[in-house]
């Protein structure tokens, strides 16, 4: 059973001033990369610029130490800012507070109850399908900052689909200065890191774009134009919480809670693939958890494991939860001394830095080749979890894509199941006579008052009708199922198989099941049906079940036993 304990503490086993020296490079680096992501996923959120950074200090240092993952570095994520954003207009900052709390409680409790794998049952389909979506809706979100457009008054534009109309309305508004800065902050974004890998470009763009607004004649709104910034520490603050609170914040908490789970531990397998460890994955619940809790507490919002931090810090040498609270600390420091700075970023390259992450995030080459290569009700359910995405929200999404992804694989299971009657060889039209000959040397010889049926596939809900396929006629006396290929069975094919079981009693048919699976097996003694049925008519083998059929047809009254035997084959599938 996997340990519930920190891994800070396990790899502080055989720390060393060596592994130390890496991580405190790998956490500065690290920070300097988090900094401008951190203001900008603020300011998508809907809060102000230094919320994004007390998430990051907050929530970062307290993933790391409680942390199920050696390497993985939390903060705000592109994955809520559209959700935080949404929580933000309609509850303000106390709904956004009290949801983020149930969060983290949700997770502490997936954690401790060791929920942990359950998150691969969530289909890669539907995290393909909700990521995409979440990446157009960020871009959605920032084409007004991007094109300096001023919304049209009296539009509402919470949700994603009112922002894009309201950009579309104000058009003749956009500012060719924004566009200009937006654009060139967005080309070292995209080409930087084709050319430099060890300067992050986000902090390049950051800085070109102050340099092209206080240094050429741009017309351009910078982030003091329009917040106003703080560089005080984080204060703790209780919400109001009311029962109406709770009950209102509750969805959202779910919501949060799933998105982080997924967020973290798919960042969490990615580093472990990079460092050749293995994560924690309820300690990791448990730790998101704890640290969203304290987020909430002290002006942060919604954390999880960022994919892009956690691979440059391994990238830069980091190898143990150190690093992360070492990147923390950093940027609590460029919080206190450089946050005023902050004033004078350009607001078209926050729209840039966001749009880019937004194309990191996208996953667009999966996507087409899933619509490629996927089945289709893979493909149905990849492109409706993306449209609902778009144009409603995220749990509306993971809600039907989920529901969609269980009937269609119950659907596709069921069409996995089968039931077939062994035919009689003289049944069997068009055989080759040597074929046929070789055919009666194999198999035994089996009277016409037995039938046997061989049962492939799970027998569940969506299968049970395949049972009322078997007949039962007049002349049978011993009615044979061989179940070897059924791995599972649920209590509706249970409940098939009882009225099953009632026609055979009816007719004076002996059911006898041959070659029965452990699950199947120990369903069918738990509900009574072995004990019905009769132990010796539960076989190993389709042997010892004919012989059984046999030895009962024996002790049946001379009139009712076959005049001479036939001879059975398997239906050809």
């Amino acid at each position: 059973m996997e340990k519930m304990q920190p891994m800070l503490f396990t790899m502080l086993k055989d720390y060393d001033s060596k592994q130390f020296t890496k991580d405190v490079i790998a956490g500065v680096i690290v920070a300097i990369i988090a900094l401008p992501l951190s203001i900008a996923l603020a300011l998508a959120s809907g809060v102000g610029p230094e919320q994004g950074i007390y998430t990051a200090i907050i929530a970062g240092f307290v993933i790391s130490f409680f942390g199920g993952s050696s390497v993985q570095v939390s903060g705000p994520t592109a994955a809520f800012a559209t959700i935080v954003a949404g929580i933000v207009a309609e509850n303000g900052l106390d709904g956004l507070a009290v949801a983020t709390i149930l969060a983290g409680i949700i997770l502490i409790i997936m954690g401790v109850c060791r929920l942990g794998n359950l998150i691969k049952f969530i289909p890669f389909t539907i995290t393909t399908g909700f990521t995409s979506g979440i990446a157009v809706t960020i871009v959605f979100g920032q084409l007004k900052d991007f094109f300096g457009v001023t919304y049209p008054e009296g539009m509402e534009t919470i949700e994603t689909m009112q922002k894009l109309e309201a950009f579309v309305a104000g058009i003749d508004t956009w500012n060719v200065d924004a566009f200009i800065v937006g654009f060139v902050c967005l080309a070292i974004l995209y080409l930087m890191p084709k050319f430099v890998d060890r300067i992050p470009p986000s902090l390049v763009a950051v800085l070109v774009g102050i340099a092209m607004t206080k240094l050429l004649p741009l017309d351009v709104n910078t982030i003091g134009d329009l917040y106003t910034i703080s560089n005080s520490l984080p204060a703790f603050h209780m919400p109001e919480i009311s029962y109406e609170m709770i009950r209102v914040a509750l969805p959202d908490a779910f919501t949060i809670a799933i998105l982080a789970a997924i967020e973290s531990l798919l960042s969490c397998v990615v580093a472990d693939g990079m460092v050749g460890g293995k994560h924690r994955s309820n300690t990791e619940l448990t730790a998101q958890g704890i640290g969203n809790i304290a987020s909430a507490l002290f002006g942060g919002i919604p954390a999880t494991g960022a994919i892009a931090r956690t691979a440059a810090n391994v990238k830069n040498g980091g190898r143990t939860p150190v690093s992360g609270m070492v990147h923390a600390l950093v940027l609590l420091l460029v919080l206190i001394v450089l946050m005023p700075y902050a004033a004078l970023i350009p607001m078209p390259t926050i729209a840039a830095i966001l749009i880019m992450v937004a194309y990191n995030m996208c996953q667009w080459r999966t996507f087409v080749r899933l619509i490629k290569t996927a089945p289709k009700s893979d493909t149905i359910v990849l492109i409706a979890t993306f449209l609902l995405t778009v144009l409603f929200d995220l749990v509306i999404a993971i809600e039907i894509g989920m529901l969609a992804a269980c009937v269609l694989f119950m659907k596709r299971m069921s069409e996995e199941t089968d039931v077939v009657r062994w035919k009689y060889v003289e049944e069997v039209e068009g055989d080759d006579e040597e074929e046929t000959a070789e055919l009666r040397k194999e198999l035994m010889d089996i009277p016409r008052e037995i039938k046997v049926y061989e049962i492939t596939g799970p027998l569940f809900f969506g299968a049970a009708d395949s049972i009322r396929d078997i007949m039962v006629d007049s002349h049978t006396r011993c009615l044979i199922l061989r179940m070897g290929g059924v791995p599972a069975l649920d209590s509706t094919a249970m409940n098939a198989l009882t009225d099953l079981y009632k026609i055979c009693k009816k007719k004076n048919t002996t059911l006898i099941l041959s070659h029965m699976n452990e699950q199947p097996l120990k369903a069918m003694a738990k509900a009574g049906f072995i004990k019905k049925v009769g132990g010796k008519n539960v076989c190993r083998n389709i042997e010892a079940a004919l012989a059984r059929a046999e030895a009962i047809l024996a002790e049946l009254p001379a009139e009712n036993k076959p005049a001479e035997p036939k001879e059975n084959m398997p239906e050809n599938k």
